[in-house]
């Protein structure tokens, strides 16, 4: 009989810890502030700056251009370190290569995810300049020219046989571009909100 009787105790002195601290956090005031005191709103101008974002489509490339023979020196001087000299020894990333091809089932098979490359996996070549512009060099993210981004993309596009030696890459050109995975991804229709499927 003790110990139903014990059990009885323990339970009402839980549920009344329980009340009691449910409300005094109702009662108590809020410890956080409203403001934090510090900072100031973004200006259109800083909005604008940080506004760089690359659409598939080609939507936010700048007026620039780059050639394969630009982006070649910029890219021994700036990626190779970390690429490789011809963009397949690493040690990060392969970005060249177009094997295996058509058959390359990277999307089941965990085994080719350390194969993919702007050649076999890359869906859109402006997203590709969008990534190197915002993450590249990977000591210095950002740091490259609009010129010497559109000048790397073509350097790797060319490497990848996916634009010729004398490929000029623009905000014209760079949309145009067709990439061998491209259907290899499924597009997101999804139309958000309260409907999203």
């Amino acid at each position: 009989m003790r110990r139903p009787v014990l059990v009885g105790v323990v339970l009402s002195v839980l549920v009344a810890v329980a009340v009691i601290i449910d409300l005094w956090a109702r009662v108590r005031p809020s410890q956080t502030p409203e403001r934090f005191g510090f900072g100031t709103p973004a200006t259109t101008e800083e909005i604008r700056q940080s506004d760089t974002d690359v659409t598939p489509d080609g939507g936010g490339l700048p007026h620039d251009s780059g050639t394969v023979s630009q982006g070649e020196a910029i890219y021994r001087l700036r990626c190779s370190a970390c690429h490789g000299v011809t963009g397949t020894e690493g040690p990060f990333d392969r970005l060249v290569g177009r094997e295996p091809g058509d058959s390359f089932d990277f999307g089941r098979d965990p085994n080719f995810l350390g194969k993919r490359t702007i050649g076999n996996y890359w869906p859109y070549a402006t997203t590709l300049y969008d990534y190197v512009h915002r993450a590249m060099p990977f000591d210095a993210p950002g740091s490259l020219s609009s010129n010497e981004v559109y000048g790397v993309v073509a350097y790797l596009l060319y490497r990848n046989q996916i634009v010729p030696e004398n490929a000029v890459m623009n905000d014209r050109t760079l949309p145009l571009v067709r990439m061998p995975a491209r259907d290899r991804f499924v597009v997101d229709n999804r139309g958000g909100g309260r409907r999203v499927r």
